[in-house]
């Protein structure tokens, strides 16, 4: 009662509170990140290694095997590792447990990772160690094609231009681009003319190394004068280097152009982009863990219009799968969903109340407790979603709760025949015990919400908060504001109503009407003017509501005292309700999250082991023959193909395990429109696709958002991992896995994700015949790799073009 008494008191001060819990919220609002879930801060680290044309047997036993046991021998707290290894490269997500600190555990796992380097393979590069989100999904991408320049310039455009342009947006990760080509100097090895003089591509190799040099020179002093002196280590042209010597025969210099061709191209093509049917590069903007979806976006947005004024003639720059549509429509979908409940709530509230008065206390009272809570939310670093939303939205007919019993109570003091002042105040301290009892209650029922772990606590424990803080603000408010928007509003209805009725004085008998009451009253009176015709047609159609509800409450009474009289009948329609409902139980289906409907479909392409990246391409060219006649022309948007590994291993952090090797693919599909639902077009390709390409592997991956974000960088939801000491049979468990497992009823797009049956030549060298031939295994091996590989990994060398100042592999 004390409370009560001192927020009518010191209204003023109330007001202002009210005032600044609406300004917070508003500002929260603003401020706040938005996305369609919470941050999933689970701590991962990534790390990815790279040693070009090492086949996978050598690279799991040369670079995997060190790697886990460096880890596993020198890191804290790991939950588990997951490596994935493919020619060239592997990635490997390291799991910590919720306690850990992130930075501590990419310090000790770079620490690891240097100390184990000594054991690897010589030429082994330094990892890319990299913190791994869930949260960090592509939330746009730029689809960049040119009609006058390469591919080639192309992607070196995006790499050094449109890449680092973008990365001044706040909250972006940018990968490297996908499709065409790095720019690379190529030699171009003529093997008969270096046989001719007795040259191997590891000659080659050397000679290029020492005539292409990075070298600083120094200073010279010369009389009263200091000069910085330049050497000309490296040629400022490419066609320079064909002029270089690579050796001396019969005292004359074989120069490099005698025995290779040097040209300003790029390496073989790895990767394949295709926008409709035509070569491009794509661009991938992704969003750190805890950034905003709409603002990266929209970011983004803005810089295109300096990129695309700058870019070169004949340039286009197209914006692909805008995600930011997707969260604003979930996110304006909660919202109106929560108008509405609150539109509804009130509705009801004037309905029994019969007091436009008191239902506009209410109706005040919701959107403040909301905005106190979002305020909240935001100074704890939380972003607004569609969990903190939702959780709002459901909350809003608890929220009503504080401030309806409120003025019930208070009205029934006036029923009573007590003063008003006196009703304010015993009306709403009376309720206080009970309706503390009541939130604390409703508050415990989330406290199990905070011992979640793993992705659940991620998202659900802000929403358990934001609902938390949204009952204990209500309560607050219906002991200080609610009173007061009493005191002010309803008011005037006691004197006309109450006043004099069971001796019940004036509403102003026992205090001065305030400023504010005298200044709102008139002011709602006038209001209220052009409304009256209104009010009469509400007041009859309460008193006929009202009327009817007296007979359904008569109705009520009666089935009550049939149920009592009946009691084993009533307990037998219970326990025939349960039957049923267990009955039912094992039908519905159960699932992590709803089933998510976009208007994408991302399908994965993995064709016959071995196949030649050009081939795999007319393979694709086929496939979307087929998804052009399934959707219908007014549905289908663009369809982009993803096909082959990333000429970047940089890439492979930010990636899920799908791309395996070149003959692997994704599709992604845009539907526009009006159009059928994702998953029967799924359920029709699936057997279009089967039926007409037998040989290739197709699933369906995630395409949506959410859906990604859940899956925590893993290509399914389901992911069965075979462990054992035995290649051969561990083979065999996981093919009969895959067998039995698609039988099961619901089951689809079940396949073994590793490819085992990759064609390959084994080179047996003959050490004996080599070593007569003054030959050894290592030179082999070295020559091997420069003619196949490139000599960059066991022998970096870099040109500089001498224009942008950007260095090239040589």
């Amino acid at each position: 009662m004390g409370v009560v008494r001192f927020a009518l008191k010191f209204r003023n001060s109330f007001f202002v509170l009210a005032v600044l819990m609406l300004l917070a919220g508003a500002g929260s609002v603003i401020v706040a990140p938005k996305d369609v879930l919470p941050a999933v801060d689970i701590p991962v680290v990534v790390v990815v290694w790279t040693y070009n044309g090492l086949d996978t047997t050598d690279i799991v036993q040369r670079i995997t095997n060190y790697s886990e046991f460096s880890l596993s021998s020198n890191v804290n707290n790991i939950k588990r590792i997951d490596s994935t290894s493919i020619q060239g490269t592997v990635t490997e997500r390291i799991y910590f447990d919720p306690s850990v600190s992130i930075d501590l555990a990419i310090t000790q796992v770079d620490s690891a990772m240097n100390a184990v380097r000594s054991r690897m393979p010589p030429g082994v590069q330094p990892p890319v160690i990299m913190r791994f989100s869930a949260s960090s999904v592509p939330v746009i991408q730029l689809a960049l094609s040119s009609t006058k320049d390469t591919l080639t310039k192309v992607f070196d455009y995006a790499q050094y231009r449109t890449r680092q342009r973008l990365a001044e947006v706040p909250g972006s990760t940018l990968p490297s681009p996908y499709g065409g080509a790095p720019r690379q100097v190529m030699v171009d090895l003529d093997l008969a003319a270096l046989r001719a003089v007795g040259m191997t591509p590891l000659d080659v190799t050397n000679a290029v190394l020492q005539q292409n040099l990075a070298v600083p020179s120094g200073l010279a002093k010369i009389g009263e004068q200091q000069y910085a002196i330049r050497l000309n280590a490296s040629p400022e042209l490419v066609d320079q280097l064909n002029r270089i010597p690579v050796k001396v025969v019969d005292g004359q210099p074989v120069l490099l152009r005698d025995v290779a061709h040097v040209r300003d191209g790029a390496p073989p093509q790895l990767n394949i982009v295709r926008a409709d049917g035509h070569h491009s590069v794509l661009l991938q903007i992704l969003k750190n863990g805890s950034a905003s979806t709409l603002e990266v976006v929209n970011n983004v947005k803005k810089s295109l219009a300096d990129i695309r004024a700058a870019a070169p003639a004949g340039m286009s720059i197209t914006p692909l799968f805008d995600q930011s549509v997707f969260v604003s429509d979930a996110i304006q979908d909660v919202v109106r969903e929560a108008v509405i409940a609150a539109g509804l709530t009130g509705l009801t509230i004037l309905l029994f109340l019969g007091s436009w008065r008191s239902t506009l206390v209410v109706l005040i009272t919701i959107p403040l407790a909301i905005l106190t809570s979002l305020s909240v939310m935001t100074a704890m670093g939380e972003t607004i979603n569609i969990m903190t939303l939702g959780g709002l939205a459901l909350s809003v007919g608890i929220l009503v709760d504080h401030a309806t019993v409120a003025i019930e109570n208070t009205y029934r003091m006036f029923e009573e025949g007590q003063p008003f002042r006196k009703s304010v105040v015993m009306g709403v301290s009376g309720i206080a015990k009970p309706a503390l009892i009541s939130t604390l209650a409703i508050c415990a029922a989330f406290v199990a919400v905070f011992f979640l772990t793993d992705a659940p606590k991620y998202l659900f424990t802000p929403q358990a908060e934001a609902v938390v803080f949204a009952m204990l603000a209500s309560y607050v408010l219906s002991l200080t504001l609610v009173p007061i928007l009493i005191d002010v509003f309803v008011a005037r209805e006691y004197e006309l109503h109450h006043a004099g009725a069971h001796g019940a004085e004036p509403a102003d008998a026992d205090k001065p009407r305030s400023i504010l009451s005298r200044v709102v009253g008139p002011v709602l009176a006038v209001i209220a003017l052009p409304f009256r015709p209104i009010g009469r047609a509400a007041s009859r159609f309460r008193a006929a509501f009202e009327r009817g509800f007296a007979r359904f409450h008569t109705g009520y009474v009666g089935l009550l005292r049939a149920v009592i009289a009946h009691r084993i009948a009533t307990l037998a329609c219970v326990a025939s309700v349960f039957v049923v409902a267990g009955v039912l139980l094992p039908f519905v289906g159960e699932d992590y999250f709803p089933q998510i409907e976009s208007s994408q479909m991302t399908l994965h392409v993995r064709t016959r082991p071995g196949m030649r990246i050009e081939t795999t391409e007319q393979v694709f060219s086929r496939v979307e023959d087929v998804v052009r006649k399934t959707v219908p022309k007014g549905e289908l948007g663009l369809i982009l193909d993803n096909i082959g590994l990333p000429a970047s291993n940089y890439n492979f952090a930010f990636m899920d395990a799908s791309f395996v090797a070149y003959n692997d693919g994704q599709m992604l599909i845009n539907l526009k429109g009006e159009h059928k639902p994702i998953s029967f077009y799924e359920k029709v390709l699936r057997k279009e696709l089967r039926k007409d390409f037998p040989d290739v592997v197709f699933y369906f991956q995630p395409s949506d958002i959410i859906t990604q974000i859940l899956n925590f960088g893993t290509i399914a939801q389901i992911d069965v991992q075979v462990t054992g000491r035995h290649d051969i049979k561990d083979l065999a468990t996981a093919q009969d896995l895959v067998r039995r497992i698609s039988k099961v009823r619901g089951a689809v797009d079940v396949h073994l994700h590793q490819i085992v049956d990759a064609p390959q030549f084994y080179v047996n060298v003959d050490r004996k015949l080599a070593s007569e031939m003054g030959l050894s295994e290592q030179e082999i091996a070295q020559n091997l790799n420069v003619s196949l590989s490139g000599s960059f990994q066991v022998s970096p060398n870099f040109w500089a073009d001498p224009k942008s100042g950007t260095p090239y592999q040589l």
